[in-house]
């Protein structure tokens, strides 16, 4: 219904209508009653009668006619108040604008499209609510609909009142009102969510077709197509992006079928595409181009429902990873085969390095063993009593000297064997460098004094601890200083210094004022048995002392270098890792030396068994034993005897060759410590094997000591007095001792 107080212009115009014609009825009326006056005083009282019922009827007539009108009029306010209705309540937007853009009328729908109350919308201007880009269009769109009368559409951005945008598809017809006036009766309908329907699929498939052109992959659609009258099943080219030809080789497609474009293919490339169609399962495969040579991975899916024939295929080209791969089989294939070969010839190395190992061993023990004979009889002569002539002095100084270079050869020698093999054993522990330079410099400065050397310590202010095998350290030491003396010039000098380069790294320095080394001579200086044409000189050498220093030091986790020269000398330095832990050196009983035990008159006789097979080492420590009185030695010549020996006569220490006929010095110790009796028995081993596994191998079966020959009798001495210290600290012993 239209509003109460809404007075629209049909009403207006009616209403000045009536107005018109009341006015105009009331001036014929007094004409007329001017006439009729006139008229009814020449009529006779007949006529006059004649009139009046003339106008009673007419008067009838009228209120008829009024009536009719008035039901007319009831029916029209009825149709109009339908049409109103209809007009605002109608599901989409209708307003009426004037020729000049106005708007004139508009619906309830219209309000809500437009998000303004009606009593807002009528008056403004149509192109108001709409977007400042579309006003243009709209502006011909009205102009074109007004000149043809006819019924048009378009569509267009509008506004809200809010300012938020929406589509709109507008109707319009063009018509005249009451007034003649021409209106343009619109129809407004959102159209803002098929907008966007429409702007979401245009981008998607603005998405797609740029992966489609730009992907690296071949793609292509295929559609199904049934052989007819005998044809074969076939697949036509419906789309393909700018990848297929690069991965495929193949050109001008589309439209074409498989069966046209490779008619040399077989048949399992349409079973595999029929396949996929008919049961929507996708599938990845491999087949090989004969037309192209090459080999194609391909993914392959159904595109649509159950009724579709179309099917994509994702495909690469791979024949250059499929030969690479080939390839590689080959190589791994030659790879099984090398390692094949390096295995046996790993075999054959093992069995060479036994054998070099076993030779070694040997070897040690060979040379160890004449030597032994030879040291310790020059060292009993040298030490006897009555005291060798000059003469005799010099010939077993000779004898003595060339015995222990020939043993320091041998070592040199098995040590770097040892350290090439990998075999070499090392002890990390914290050393302390004072202890080791204190160490070093009273064993070097004889060899020193002799040449007319000084040799020069610098103090450590800091106590310094290297994580390093003790041992091997003074060896390292030893033998830069040794080189460093053997090496300088007349009444030259020697300093060793300790300087801290790095946190937690420390260098030692071993400086001296030799003739130098070029840088040839520097590039050659760590290679084995290269002495840098020092042969000619008198001093004796094998050139593998440094070599066998400097991988001592790198098993260290140690670096070392030189820097030398030529005139002025060389520095030898070697860099360790220093070591905030500390060694403790403890005896858990002190050691009683020989020259103790013969100090008391009350000195108990000591006993000793010797097990040896070799005359020559059996003599040598007979006659040793023969300058202690206090001493007693008892001999045997196998294994066997000498357990029976030590078993009856429960000596105080035993001496045991490792290299016995019948049983060996091992197998012996077994036995003797399974007695009880013998049981704590010290055990000395005095064998020539002096590998170092022979010698940790010794040691772990459960030796006191290990000796190697040659023996170096005062070390020998100071060994067994350690032994013969153990063995009266234990109780049982000396009760069983003093029960015999």
């Amino acid at each position: 219904m239209q509003d109460p107080d809404k007075t629209t212009g049909h009403q207006i115009s009616v209403t000045s209508g009536g107005q018109a014609l009341r006015q105009r009825a009331e001036d014929i009326a007094r004409e007329k009653m001017s006439l009729s006056s006139k008229k009814l005083e020449a009529q006779s009282p007949e006529t006059m009668w004649q009139t009046l019922h003339e106008l009673h009827v007419h008067q009838i007539e009228l209120e008829m006619q009024n009536e009719e009108l008035r039901h007319a009029q009831l029916q029209l306010d009825t149709a109009r108040a339908r049409y109103f209705d209809l007009y605002d309540l109608a599901p989409v937007g209708y307003c009426t604008v004037s020729e000049q853009g106005l708007i004139l009328e508009a619906n309830f729908a219209a309000s809500t499209l437009l998000g303004m109350v009606r009593s807002n919308i009528v008056g403004q201007r149509f192109s108001r609510f709409i977007v400042k880009s579309h006003q243009d269009g709209f502006y011909l769109y009205r102009k074109q609909l007004l000149a043809s009368g006819g019924q048009q559409g378009c569509e267009l951005q509008m506004l809200k009142g809010d300012g938020t945008p929406l589509w709109v598809t507008l109707q319009a017809t063009a018509e005249n009102n009451a007034d003649s006036v021409s209106v343009l009766r619109v129809v407004m309908t959102d159209v803002t969510e098929r907008r966007r329907a429409d702007d979401a699929i245009r981008d998607s498939e603005e998405r797609y077709r740029n992966l489609f052109n730009s992907m690296d992959e071949g793609f292509c659609v295929l559609e199904k197509i049934d052989g007819e009258a005998g044809k074969p099943l076939d697949f036509r080219y419906i789309e393909v992006n700018p990848a297929f030809m690069l991965q495929s080789g193949i050109t001008d497609v589309i439209g074409k079928t498989i069966r046209q474009i490779l008619p040399e293919e077989p048949e399992d490339w349409f079973i595999t595409y029929n396949r996929v169609c008919t049961t929507g399962i996708p599938i990845r495969f491999e087949r090989s181009l004969a037309t192209q040579g090459r080999v194609l991975e391909l993914y392959a899916f159904r595109i649509g429902g159950p009724e579709s024939r179309k099917v994509a295929v994702i495909f690469n080209n791979i024949t250059t990873r499929r030969l690479a791969e080939a390839e590689r089989e080959l190589l791994d294939q030659a790879l099984q085969d090398k390692n094949a070969d390096l295995e046996r010839a790993t075999i054959i190395a093992d069995k060479a390095n036994r054998a070099k190992s076993e030779f070694l061993s040997s070897m040690s023990h060979e040379l160890r063993t004449p030597l032994s004979a030879i040291l310790g009889f020059a060292q009993l002569i040298e030490s006897g009593t009555p005291p060798p002539t000059p003469t005799q002095k010099r010939s077993i100084d000779q004898i003595l000297q060339a015995g222990w270079y020939l043993l320091e050869l041998i070592n040199e020698i098995l040590d770097l064997a040892l350290v090439e093999s990998g075999k070499l054993a090392l002890v990390l522990e914290p050393v302390s460098l004072a202890e080791v330079m204190l160490e070093c410099k009273t064993m070097i400065e004889p060899q020193a004094h002799e040449r007319g050397i000084g040799v020069t310590f610098t103090e450590l202010e800091t106590p310094y601890f290297v994580k390093a095998d003790s041992t091997r350290m003074k060896q390292i030491l030893i033998n830069l200083l040794s080189n460093a003396i053997k090496y300088n010039k007349a009444g030259g000098t020697v300093v060793v210094k300790c300087i801290a380069t790095a946190p937690g790294r420390i260098r030692i320095r071993v400086e001296d004022t030799g003739e130098g080394l070029s840088p040839e001579k520097v590039d050659h200086l760590f290679q084995p048995f290269n002495r840098l044409g020092q042969e000619a000189r008198a001093e004796q050498g094998t050139g593998i002392g440094l070599v066998m220093t400097k991988r001592l030091v790198e098993l260290m986790d140690g670096v070392m270098g030189v820097e030398s020269i030529v005139g002025q000398g060389s520095v030898f330095w070697l860099e360790m890792n220093l070591t905030g832990e500390r060694h403790s050196h403890s005896h858990a009983v002190p050691p009683l030396t020989c020259a103790q035990v013969k100090t008391g008159a009350e000195a108990p006789l000591v006993t000793l068994l010797y097990v040896e097979d070799n005359l020559a080492n059996l003599m040598l420590i007979q006659e040793l034993i023969a300058r202690h009185p206090h001493m007693h030695l008892l001999t045997a010549r196998d294994g066997n005897s000498g357990v029976e020996i030590a078993q009856t006569a429960l000596p105080d220490v035993i001496l045991m060759d490792i290299d016995l006929p019948g049983i060996s010095g091992l197998e012996v110790l077994e036995i003797l410590v399974k007695n009880p009796a013998t049981a704590n028995i010290p055990v000395l081993a005095l064998s020539a094997n002096a590998i170092p596994r022979d010698i940790d191998k010794g040691l772990e079966s459960g030796f006191f000591r290990y000796i190697t020959k040659p023996i170096k009798i005062d070390q020998f001495m100071a060994t067994l007095d350690e032994a013969l210290a153990v063995a009266r600290a234990v109780p049982d012993r000396a009760a069983s001792k003093s029960d015999r």
